[in-house]
């Protein structure tokens, strides 16, 4: 099937005047008679709020880190076709990458297995295609209203934190695994076995510990540090560095945040401390006091670490996020503690998280986004492709929403929120 010129013109403004959360699943119906195919996956990696979407293929395990690859090895403005890892498996694909945006971005049709590879005319409408969409998502980007951008960086800070997580989660595991491989009192087949059932255990323990986090709202003290020891001891279990654990001498209960957030804390210091040369003993205790729970990590090393290491990836991150502080106290020749006090309240949600545009939906927004550059009803429902009674409508709404009674004031408080 071929388009016209003035086809291809109307395909892709119906693509890009649909919501964001529909332009992909247009241009996969768009494309579909050119390139048939059974799902359609994107990256847009300057999408912080959602860079990995997926339309078709609800049966299919597709991840980001499988159109990883993709977006790295792909050449913008030449689709590349053939079989590649999606969905768990090697599927055959399309894949168009693009250069629109600093980082690029890339489009991956995910065809049924043996299919005709497609033209070069239907690759070429592709590549236009994905090249307008991701303009058009980075002036979304690059001009966002500010509860949209809210949202986005709070996504992104909700995003590198848990990449943080996981980062310091996998660290202790490989720490656990080479403890195995370099202890000298294990022969090679007791050191197969045992670094075998420590990455079952880890992968387990990863696996199972998003649904816990999910079902529990508040740990008892004394088993959430029985969890951070069941975590420690497989890191230290063949090193020479002797692992002293302290539990709290509380029954309180905590928040599983602080309980959670407290353990990838300590793990990350751990870590840290490990790297010392001279360390044979370190001491990892819990105490709660009223509003406070505070995790110490001391060792006897050379008590010459200083903040440097710590302040970057999971501690700071996590933190910061939590509230929390870190207090370093290196003596030379005698060791080192690491503090890490944890309000046990939640910290307030900060004021400017609040926008009054939170009440608008994205057309609304679109509207006022207009209304504040001084457009009258025409041009807007020239801009939008809407009619004016509907641009009309939309005014109405808004300014009921916003509690304002004329245009201007709701232009004023756009800008004010910008």
């Amino acid at each position: 099937m071929e388009l016209t010129a003035t086809g291809a013109l109307l395909a892709a403004h119906d693509v890009i005047r649909q919501p964001l959360g529909e332009i992909l699943p247009r241009l996969s119906e768009v494309l579909e008679p050119l390139i048939p195919h059974r799902a359609a996956v994107e990256l847009s990696t300057h999408c912080a709020h959602s860079p990995f979407k997926r339309s078709g293929g609800a049966e299919l395990p597709f991840t980001a880190a499988e159109l990883t690859p993709l977006l790295a090895a792909g050449v913008p403005g030449e689709p590349w076709q053939g079989p590649a890892w999606v969905g768990g498996a090697e599927r055959e694909v399309v894949a168009v990458r693009s250069d629109a945006t600093p980082r690029g971005s890339v489009l991956v049709l995910v065809r049924e297995e043996g299919a005709e590879p497609a033209g070069t005319a239907e690759l070429g409408l592709a590549q236009a295609l994905w090249d307008l969409v991701t303009s058009h998502f980075d002036r979304f980007a690059s001009e966002a209203v500010p509860d949209a951008l809210a949202r986005s960086r709070t996504a992104a800070d909700t995003r590198a934190r848990v990449t943080a997580e996981l980062t310091t989660a996998h660290a202790a595991a490989l720490s656990g695994l080479l403890g195995v491989l370099r202890s000298r009192a294990l022969d090679d087949s007791a050191a197969r076995a045992t670094a075998t059932d420590l990455a079952v255990s880890s992968l387990i323990e990863l696996r199972a510990e998003s649904q816990r986090d999910r079902s529990v709202a508040e740990e008892p003290a004394l088993e959430a540090f029985a969890r951070l020891s069941d975590v420690l001891r497989p890191m230290l279990r063949h090193s020479p560095v002797r692992l002293e654990l302290g539990p709290p001498e509380s029954v309180r209960t905590l928040p599983a945040d602080v309980a959670h957030g407290t353990r990838a804390i300590v793990r990350a210091l751990l870590l840290i401390v490990l790297e010392q040369e001279a360390v044979s003993r370190v001491h990892v205790g819990w105490t709660l006091t009223e509003h406070e729970l505070r995790a110490t990590v001391r060792d006897d090393g050379p008590g010459l670490l200083d903040s440097c290491p710590l302040g970057a990836g999971s501690v700071t991150d996590r933190l910061e996020v939590l509230g929390g502080r870190l207090e370093l106290d290196a003596v030379p020749g005698w060791g080192t503690t690491l503090t890490a006090t944890v309000p046990l309240a939640t910290p307030d949600a900060p004021a400017a998280a609040m926008s009054p545009l939170t009440g608008l939906g994205e057309r609304e927004v679109e509207v006022l986004t207009h209304l504040a550059l001084g457009h009258r009803n025409r041009q807007i429902a020239q801009e939008l492709h809407i009619s004016e009674s509907t641009v009309k409508f939309h005014v109405a709404n808004i300014l009921n929403k916003l509690g304002v009674g004329s245009r201007g004031e709701a232009a004023a408080l756009f800008h004010k929120a910008a």
